[in-house]
């Protein structure tokens, strides 16, 4: 490992996670034109990031960096598979691990793994549903569309916020954190598809200044403590998602997690490890 990697980790560890990210959160938000169009045009500079596909082309017409962070795309760019009942890629970005859950953990890299049931916020019951199914990790990179869309319709019976730290979740740290993605603050929201139990987890990382859904807006701590919103006729109502349809995104990017029970899903054959993928392409077919 180099000196720099090892600088690197040391201070995902000595940093205070949440004061970085809020910091930047309220800078991610400023609407003076000379702040944030320094910020975007830096960010576009350094990470190449293509706008031809975005649905306002210009990056300085965004009013705040989060906007043009979590900007639309074209409705033409992402075009979902049309393969009958195909399940497809929730987000842009790279496969980074996929693959089965066996004896209750799920894994992360180079030897690490963590448990399923951490992963959803320590509840057994909420787990159950998905011990021997299948996991799908899709690393963001800063330069991606972080919009997440539905793999496949879907009802959400259960959100769940859970605190944590916020480590950077680079191909370096999965490498060397252990139990990283349960580690990390991030949204369980379990879904009742035709496939059985869905899980679409928004796993947070450093600088990470929040995560939103469509149905609950800007997901927010709450007194540091795992909490759970049921979403049933007795409750809020049923949100019903189809398809490709937007359920979250990133103001500022991380990792989507999915999960589907025992013998439920199969992966493509195109689906590869560390390949890179788009929103709506055929990610799993039914097993």
């Amino acid at each position: 490992m180099q000196v720099k990697d090892k600088i690197f980790l040391a201070s995902q560890y000595a940093s205070p996670h949440h004061l970085v990210s809020r910091l930047m959160g309220v800078a991610s938000d400023c609407r003076h034109p000379s702040v944030k169009n320094w910020m975007i045009s830096r960010f576009v500079r350094r990470y190449g990031v293509d706008m031809t596909q975005a649905l306002q082309e210009d990056p300085l017409a965004y009013e705040t960096f989060n906007q043009f962070f979590t900007r639309g795309l074209k409705p033409d760019a992402r075009p979902l598979d049309a393969t009958p009942q195909g399940i497809v890629c929730p987000a842009d970005g790279a496969i980074s691990q996929l693959g089965s859950i066996e004896h209750g953990r799920i894994f992360q890299a180079k030897g690490h793994s963590y448990g399923l049931t951490s992963l959803l916020g320590g509840d057994m019951v909420r787990a159950e549903p998905f011990v021997g199914g299948e996991f799908a990790t899709i690393y963001l990179s800063p330069r991606d569309y972080h919009r997440v869309h539905m793999p496949c319709a879907g009802t959400l019976r259960e959100m769940v916020h859970v605190p944590g730290r916020l480590f950077s979740v680079n191909p370096l740290t999965a490498g060397h954190v252990p139990e990283l993605f349960a580690r990390n603050e991030r949204v369980v929201c379990i879904f009742d598809t035709e496939y059985g139990p869905m899980a679409l987890v928004l796993v947070g990382a450093m600088i990470v200044a929040s995560i939103e859904t469509v149905w609950a807006g800007l997901v927010t701590p709450h007194k540091r403590k795992v909490r759970s919103v049921p979403y049933d006729a007795a409750s809020r109502g049923p949100v019903q998602l189809d398809k490709g349809a937007e359920m979250g995104r990133f103001l500022l990017g991380s990792t989507v997690i999915v999960l589907f029970g025992r013998d439920r899903v199969r992966w493509t054959d195109r689906s590869s490890v560390r390949g890179p993928v788009r929103m709506g392409e055929l990610l799993a077919l039914p097993a």
